[in-house]
């Protein structure tokens, strides 16, 4: 152990020598390397956390470095995790670092969780939150929570020792929940709960304070206000190996999506429809002629306006909106409904290279 890195931490009672030790032999995995993940990285990894896994499939573009501050210009195109690992590294290249270029699903959960102790919410998507919920509690696995809304953000630990899980709190998964690429976000917010989750994942390690399990922490960044608020454990919100195998096969095997540029070969068939599900203030703008704009939170009173036999392909800001509203359009009996993966930002990408004729 280098004790003279960590100096001024083993100096603390509550840490020490054998504080430092159950931090090396600690393992973490980091679930998304956006501006959760690139707030609680570095500090783990300089406290000394002995293995952080750091998991995502993204990779780093232009607009991330607002608040993904560990990111160079140069890196822009590059994996997120390849860069996250080499950045952890030159901080702290007595820990290891394993970067996963993956993204996280119900395939991979399950004997990823097995090799870690502590899994750190770093991702902006309701659903992947409730995959994580259900994975922990199939691998008896806590984890710390973090979002992000505007200038607000939410920190708390789920399935602690048995504890309150996310289903707890947040029982149902139809919520229309906008990540920051749909209503925007201030960089310091993301780095400002990414450390209170930081802060939850040492104290665990260490076994000291208070650790919000069964505790939901609001911090405004506008006023500095925060506010705890309790709840407690339901007996029917717990999910076991059969449940998660049953609920994700059911889910995935109804999953339906499309590259944004498979759907713009079908940008001039009369057949299909872009629907778009985003609010009329929302940019970038996507101007194509066989183009229809129905906000999410309408869809369902406008239906009678869309035709059951066309081919609808369904986009949103970045394609979290748009699965919820092929959800509506399936139960609803439009079959061939699909979500864009990637969104209008994929479909303004394409467009605006010239590679699509929108006549």
């Amino acid at each position: 152990m280098e004790t003279a890195r960590y100096n001024r931490q083993i100096i603390l009672p509550e840490v020490g020598i054998n504080g430092q030790q159950k931090l090396q032999q600690a393992k973490v995995l980091i679930i998304g390397a956006g501006g959760l993940g690139a707030a609680v990285l570095p500090y783990l990894a300089a406290a000394g956390i002995g293995e952080i896994g750091i998991i995502d499939d993204d990779r780093i573009e232009v607009t991330n470095l607002q608040r993904q501050v560990i990111y160079k210009s140069s890196s822009v195109g590059k994996s997120k995790v390849l860069e996250a690992k080499e950045m952890a590294l030159g901080l702290n290249p007595s820990i290891k670092i394993k970067a996963i270029t993956e993204k996280l699903d119900s395939k991979n959960a399950i004997s990823l969780f097995e090799q870690y102790d502590i899994m750190v919410d770093a991702t902006d998507n309701l659903n992947t939150k409730y995959l994580i919920n259900d994975a922990c509690c199939v691998t008896n696995k806590p984890f710390v929570y973090g979002s992000i809304y505007k200038f607000e953000g939410q920190v708390s630990i789920f399935n602690y020792e048995n504890g309150p899980t996310y289903r707890c709190l947040f029982p149902e998964e139809a919520n229309d929940v906008r990540n920051c690429n749909d209503a925007g976000v201030m960089g310091i917010s993301v780095g400002i709960i990414g450390m209170f989750q930081a802060n939850e994942v040492l104290k665990m390690v260490l076994g000291i304070g208070e650790l919000l399990s069964g505790k939901l922490l609001v911090y405004n960044m506008l006023n500095n206000e925060q506010q705890k608020f309790d709840f407690s454990k339901t007996d029917t919100n717990t999910i076991n190996t059969v449940a998660f195998e049953n609920k994700y096969t059911s889910v995935e095997s109804t999953t339906i999506e499309i590259g944004a540029a498979l759907a713009l070969e079908q940008i001039n068939n009369p057949e299909v429809v872009f629907l778009d599900v985003r609010n009329s203030d929302e940019y970038p703008k996507i101007t194509i002629k066989n183009g229809l704009q129905i906000p999410l939170d309408r869809l369902e009173a406008a239906l009678h306006q869309l035709d059951a036999n066309a081919s609808l392909f369904v986009f949103c800001q970045s394609g979290i909106r748009s699965e919820k509203a092929v959800e509506i359009l399936i139960n609803n009996n439009f079959k061939n409904a699909k979500s864009i993966i990637g969104g209008a930002k994929a479909l303004d990408k394409i467009l605006h290279k010239g590679t699509v004729s929108v006549s």
